[in-house]
């Protein structure tokens, strides 16, 4: 019987604990959404290249920490790629559409202005590089970055910021006796959002 009162305590207490810490943290939790646009090229490319403009669009997860840090999430539909220089494509310009995931340390001063870096993901989507033209696919299905940014932030919750992610791993994923396929995406963003 006493085993049985102990047991059914611990129960309670780790059922309200349970309780209050997610809670807690739901009433931490905020949410948004985010648009803008890209500049984007590639680093480090054995062939010639000219910045392109694209867009990026999606919605975020914050995560306040304290009065002043926090951690952000975003998903993002992000269009990248570059201007190419010469006959290597069909296509003048290449298009890759990734889904972006950053995962941000945020930090946000009283007056709303804020900085942030962190870790960011790129899922592809799809290029505009016809299978044709290339031997595999154009690019890889995952790419890695480190993204960083700075921006104000408005105690409503709208806010604009520009942020730089640059390419930690390879983007070429074919064949090519003339094609280095070791180049990395360089990406300039400038975004408005709005946290709930």
């Amino acid at each position: 019987m006493k085993k049985l009162i102990i047991f059914s305590f611990l129960l309670v207490s780790a059922n309200c604990f349970s309780q209050g810490f997610v809670q807690g943290i739901i009433k931490r939790l905020s949410f948004g959404v985010k648009a803008g646009a890209n500049y984007s090229n590639y680093t480090n490319a054995s062939f010639k290249t000219d910045g392109l403009v694209g867009f990026h669009a999606g919605a975020l997860v914050n995560l306040k920490l304290n009065e002043h840090f926090s951690i952000q999430e975003e998903f993002l539909f992000s269009s990248q790629g570059a201007k190419i220089k010469g006959n290597l494509f069909a296509e003048e310009n290449v298009n890759v559409y990734y889904m972006s995931v950053p995962i941000l340390l945020k930090y946000r001063t009283n007056s709303g202005i804020y900085f942030e870096a962190g870790p960011q993901t790129n899922m592809l989507i799809s290029d505009n590089i016809k299978k044709s033209e290339v031997d595999g696919h154009f690019a890889k299905q995952l790419e890695f970055g480190a993204a960083a940014g700075l921006g104000f932030q408005s105690k409503s919750g709208l806010g604009i910021g520009a942020r730089y992610v640059a390419g930690l791993s390879d983007v070429g994923d074919f064949k090519s006796p003339t094609i280095k396929t070791d180049f990395r995406s360089s990406v300039v963003q400038a975004s408005i959002f709005y946290i709930f």
